[in-house]
């Protein structure tokens, strides 16, 4: 699948703003199963400082500062993105949850020690306990890994109603469990908490859904927005991917911007400003499907 993605963001402000320092996540990933072809930045007011560089957790990120007074910065992002889609495991082939676990906690090799680091808790993704009650019925002992995980996710998207109005940024998952209601952000953090309250790694996957839905089929949720789904790590198999907000596993439906422990390592844009007291902000996105000969066209 070759897909056009734009990502529009528009902030305005009150008063003036002064000076502005941003870091954005806007260049979608190379992985396996994904190649960007395309991508470019624009960024209104023309920023003084910009600069671009790998992350700790090798997503690209973009520094840029704004140095002249302004009420309005616009930050554009175009993209064209190949995508295949992702391998097919079958849930009850894969290891018992337990055994993962407990190679996840003594494997030595680099890709173990690195996975490993995404079984803490993160600033989004507390200790919880009540959570951890809540994932017990999909972990009975000796089920298979992704297919306790697949249950799990099933069960997060029966549970929760998906309400963009319910919370914001800034909701802890303490509330939105009580709550039962949020949106991609929120279910993504909850399944990550239940993974590593078990003991198990998960990191919080940031990107895109496509636009368009498959013909006779309903729009997913998280269309014309970015989205955010969760992976699991599985010794010998690699990193699995659920989507709790649309209980399905990705394939090549869902484009790839950045990974990390939570929304707080991936955020597409965010910084300080001196200045500009009130502020809106917008955000409009748009991944369509194109043909071989139209990826240029942006």
């Amino acid at each position: 699948m070759l897909y056009r993605v734009t990502h529009h963001t528009t902030y305005k402000y009150s008063a003036s703003v002064s000076l502005c320092q941003n870091l954005a996540h806007l260049t979608p990933r190379n992985t396996v199963e994904q190649h960007c072809r395309y991508t470019t930045l624009v960024i209104n007011p023309r920023p003084a400082v910009l600069s671009n560089r790998p992350d700790y957790f090798g997503n690209q990120v973009t520094f840029f500062a704004v140095q002249e007074p302004h009420r309005k910065l616009s930050v554009t992002a175009s993209h064209v993105v190949q995508v295949a889609p992702r391998p097919v495991h079958e849930p009850h082939l894969t290891p018992s949850w337990e055994v993962v676990r407990d190679r996840l906690r003594t494997s030595r090799d680099f890709i173990g020690l690195e996975a490993y680091q995404f079984a803490f808790p993160s600033r989004h993704v507390p200790p919880n306990v009540e959570l951890a009650e809540y994932a017990r019925p999909s972990f009975a002992a000796g089920r298979p890994l992704f297919e306790a995980v697949l249950d799990l996710t099933a069960r997060i998207h029966k549970d929760f109603e998906y309400d963009p109005k319910a919370t914001t940024v800034a909701t802890p998952i303490h509330e939105v469990f009580a709550q039962r209601r949020g949106v991609c952000q929120d279910f993504s953090h909850l399944e990550i908490a239940c993974l590593r309250s078990l003991g198990l790694a998960a990191r919080y996957v940031s990107g895109y859904l496509r636009t368009e839905p498959l013909p006779g089929r309903e729009r997913l949720v998280g269309a014309d927005a970015t989205h955010a789904w969760v992976a699991v790590y599985c010794h010998d198999i690699g990193w699995l991917e659920v989507d709790p907000t649309n209980n399905l596993q990705p394939s090549d439906k869902h484009l790839v911007l950045a990974w990390g422990r939570d929304f707080e390592d991936v955020s597409p844009v965010k910084g300080v400003i001196l200045g500009g007291e009130q502020h809106t902000i917008h955000v409009a996105v748009d991944v369509c499907e194109i043909n071989e000969h139209d990826d240029v066209v942006i």
